[in-house]
């Protein structure tokens, strides 16, 4: 298998929603877990500051989000998540990618 890509992105809670957003992540639905492993992610981290939720990930291609945001069960999530965040008019989650700057493996190099 190929080098997996590193994705970020920068989304934004609603307020008083972390308890909640933390509440369905811990609950993920299993049939949304596999729609993320069939689009090709590998891996997903949130951190939180504030009102700001940083998703770190690693895809298999730069278009696996995309495909995820656009699947039927990511789309009944957003119902659900749209009283916790900020969602665009097309239904998909209002974020901003990050750029990625540096990485260090050690044995690896930069």
């Amino acid at each position: 298998m190929a080098d997996l890509v590193r994705k970020a992105f920068l989304l934004k809670l609603k307020p008083n929603a972390l308890e909640q957003y933390i509440h369905w992540h811990d609950n993920i639905w299993p049939g949304l877990q596999e729609e993320i492993a069939r689009q090709g992610i590998a891996e997903i981290t949130l951190f939180n500051l504030d009102d700001m939720i940083v998703l770190v990930s690693r895809v298999e291609d730069p278009d696996a989000w995309e495909r995820l945001w656009s699947s039927d069960i990511h789309k009944r999530w957003g119902e659900l998540m749209d009283p916790l965040m900020h969602y665009r008019d097309d239904g998909v989650i209002e974020s901003r990618e990050l750029r990625e700057i540096w990485h260090f493996e050690p044995g690896r190099g930069a």
